[in-house]
């Protein structure tokens, strides 16, 4: 199954909707049936028929179709948030006395989940630097039920190794999940490498428009039937038609949005070397990263994020220097059509070593524009 047929054609069903170009947003909470049997065989097969839009829907199934054979897993859920595809994700994998083996310094509420949440249930976690797989293979117990990835991080983007920590994983009964938020399936298919399952905040690269929030979680049918019948339908994480169908809407140009930001990404990067007000760059293409033979063989293609380290560390200054910039907005996330700076200045105090630090997501302006945006501001430094 070819990306553009899943893309454009998957799951349509155009003859059931009037033979519209655009399938329709189903904004209903409620769905009917005309005979008691028919209701009774919906309710017994919730997972894929439409009883009540907490659990199912039509136009968020069709999301969850093309989601899944774009990640080449058998099923997804679609959820409200990046944040509730962690949790649900998390959960639904271990019980009261188990043990987590996590990347160390995952995303902000992954972090919270397993330091903060899960304690209180007796779940544990150990964090470890995952560019060893041996840091993994020493971390484990054996109440180890679950191993957390996140390949490339959204800060400093160390990768871990796929294909060989799921092999470890797979040889002592524990699942692997991975955020791979970073990338999409266009850049890495961590199915592909024996992840058990994958997760996404959808609201960047997927829906790329800045104007949803949401969560996705792809793996086996058997895994996501039973987070759908247990966490998912629980915890009430649903997403709405409406962001369902805009998340269609978006994935239809998915494709030529990641080429423009990673081209121009690449053209931004060529400038920031010759600079001499950069200390460093991290970039999981860089010819200086330590692991980017690894980030050649797992990732198919660059991306639109990277820090830099100023060596000026003047707080007053890195500020000034962000609020000159014109093309970029000081912001979270990435993945939109906007290119956005997020200083490490307003999460640290001001003498913390990373205080010079800056992530850049490149959106989709026009390279010379970026440039030239550049180029004017960092004289300021």
């Amino acid at each position: 199954m070819n990306q553009s047929f899943i893309l454009n054609q998957l799951a349509e069903d155009r003859e059931n909707y009037f033979h519209a170009v655009a399938p329709p947003i189903i904004q209903t909470s409620n769905f009917a049936y005309p005979t008691v049997d028919e209701f009774k065989f919906a309710i017994e097969n919730e997972k894929d028929e439409h009883i009540y839009t907490r659990g199912n829907n039509p136009t968020v199934k069709m999301l969850c179709q093309k989601m899944a054979a774009l990640e080449g897993s058998e099923d997804c859920l679609m959820v409200g948030s990046g944040a509730a595809a962690i949790s649900n994700a998390v959960i639904s994998q271990v019980n009261a006395g188990e043990h987590i083996v996590s990347v160390k310094n995952p995303y902000t509420w992954a972090n919270h989940l397993m330091t903060k949440i899960l304690p209180r249930f007796n779940v544990q976690a150990t964090f470890v630097d995952g560019t060893d797989v041996e840091n993994f293979i020493k971390a484990c117990k054996p109440e180890t039920k679950l191993i957390y990835l996140e390949s490339p991080n959204s800060w400093t983007f160390e990768l871990q190794d796929l294909g060989q920590i799921a092999a470890f994983a797979k040889s002592r009964g524990i699942t692997t999940v991975i955020d791979n938020s970073y990338c999409t399936a266009l850049c890495q298919r961590p199915i592909d490498f024996g992840i058990d399952l994958v997760i996404y905040s959808a609201t960047k690269y997927y829906n790329g428009h800045s104007d949803v929030v949401a969560g996705a979680i792809c793996g086996s049918k058997e895994k996501i039937t039973q987070i759908f019948h247990n966490e998912f339908m629980t915890f009430g994480n649903i997403l709405a038609p409406q962001n369902a169908w805009l998340m269609l809407r978006s994935l239809r140009t998915l494709p030529i949005r990641l080429k423009q930001s990673s081209e121009t990404t690449l053209k931004v990067l060529d400038y920031l070397r010759n600079s001499d007000k950069i200390e460093r760059i991290w970039y999981p293409f860089s010819e200086e990263n330590p692991q980017i033979e690894l980030a050649k063989r797992q990732m198919k293609m660059p991306m639109g994020m990277f820090t830099i380290a100023l060596k000026n560390r003047n707080i007053s200054t890195i500020k000034k220097f962000c609020e000159s910039l014109q093309n970029f907005l000081i912001a979270v996330s990435w993945g939109g059509h906007e290119s956005l700076i997020m200083p490490k200045c307003a999460f640290v105090e001001a003498n913390d070593p990373q205080v010079s630090m800056l992530r850049f997501y490149i959106g989709l302006e026009e390279a010379s524009t970026i440039l030239e945006d550049l180029d004017k501001n960092l004289a300021i430094l």
